[in-house]
C-alpha cells in the first residue's frame, strides 16, 4: 500500500505565529477555480461579504445573507488546498448577541468546513470573540472601516486621519486582541496609527489601506485585477489586461511578502492641520 501524505491546510494557530514574521498574503475568492489560483501563493483566503458587491452588483454589503456566505464558502473550500480559508460573517448574523453569533459561527464552520469566521467590530464585539474562541471558534476581527456600518457611518472614509480621533481606534485593537481573535483586519486607518497598533497589540494585523508595517495584507482579488468598475485609494491593480490571473496574484503575494505593497500612493496621511 502506498503511503501519501496528506496536504495540510494553514490553521488559525500558524496566522496568529506570524506576528512580527514574514508578512501574510491574503486575498479574496469567492469561486472554486479562483480559489485555487490563490491558493498557490497566499496564506488566507477571504470569503469576504464584498460578494454582495462584485457578484451580485449591490451598493453595499448589508443585504449580503448567511446563505450566500455558506454557499460560496463551499466552493472555495472545494477549490482549494493548503490556505487557511476565512468566511465573513455577513451583517444581521451576529450582532444581536453572542448566542446568536455563536450559532451562525457553527453552521458556519459546519456547512462550509472552513478554518475560521470574520466579524467586524471593535470593543462592543469585545465579548462575543471572547465567547466564540472559548467554544472552539477561531476570530479574525475587522476594525478601522467597517463596511456592515455604512448606513450609520454615511460614507467609505479613511478613519483616524485625526490623531484626537485615534483612542477609540486603540481601544478597538487592544479589546479584539484582548478578547482571542487570531489575527485582525485593519481597514482605511490613517498609516501612522496602523502602524502604531501593530506595533501594540499581540496578534497579526492584516491591513487593507492601512500600512505596509501591518503583519499582512488583503485585497478583494476583483478589485486588484481591475475588474471592478471602482476602486479605493488603496489597491494597486495588477491585472491591467496584460498579465494572466495567476501572474497578477504571483505579483501581488511577491510585493506583499517583500513589503513593496502597499506603498505611500495607498495609505492614507493625517490630515494637514
Amino acid at each position: 500500500m502506498s503511503v501519501q501524505s496528506a496536504i495540510k491546510r494553514k490553521t488559525a494557530p500558524d496566522i496568529l505565529a506570524r506576528k512580527n514574521g514574514e508578512p501574510i498574503v491574503m486575498l479574496t475568492s469567492y469561486h472554486a477555480h479562483t480559489a485555487a489560483l490563490v491558493d498557490r501563493y497566499c496564506d488566507v483566503i477571504l470569503v469576504g461579504d464584498s460578494l454582495g458587491n462584485v457578484m451580485h452588483g449591490l451598493e453595499t454589503t448589508v443585504p449580503v445573507t448567511l446563505e450566500m456566505m455558506i454557499l460560496q464558502g463551499r466552493a472555495v473550500m472545494r477549490g482549494s488546498q493548503r490556505a487557511l480559508v476565512v468566511v465573513d460573517m455577513p451583517f444581521g448574523s451576529y450582532e444581536a448577541s453572542k448566542e446568536q453569533a455563536f450559532h451562525s459561527a457553527v453552521r458556519i464552520l459546519k456547512e462550509t468546513e472552513c478554518g475560521a469566521v470574520k466579524l467586524e467590530g471593535g470593543a462592543r464585539m469585545a465579548e462575543t470573540v471572547a465567547f466564540l474562541t472559548e467554544r472552539g471558534i477561531p476570530v479574525m476581527g475587522h476594525i478601522g472601516l467597517t463596511p456592515q456600518s455604512i448606513n450609520t457611518l454615511g460614507s467609505f472614509r479613511a478613519q483616524g486621519r485625526d490623531e484626537r480621533n485615534w483612542a477609540p481606534i486603540e481601544s478597538d485593537a487592544k479589546a479584539i486582541a484582548e478578547a482571542g481573535a487570531f489575527s485582525v483586519v485593519i481597514e482605511a486607518v490613517a498609516e501612522p496609527l496602523a502602524r502604531k497598533i501593530t506595533q501594540e497589540i499581540a496578534i497579526p494585523t492584516i491591513g487593507i489601506g492601512a500600512s505596509a508595517a501591518c503583519d499582512g495584507q488583503v485585497l478583494v482579488l476583483e478589485d486588484m485585477l481591475g475588474l471592478s468598475p471602482r476602486t479605493p485609494k488603496f489597491v494597486r491593480r495588477y491585472g491591467n489586461l496584460g498579465p494572466s490571473i495567476e501572474a497578477a496574484i504571483e505579483g501581488y503575494a511577491a510585493d506583499v511578502r517583500s513589503r513593496k505593497f502597499p506603498g505611500p500612493e495607498h495609505v492614507y496621511e493625517m490630515k494637514k492641520s
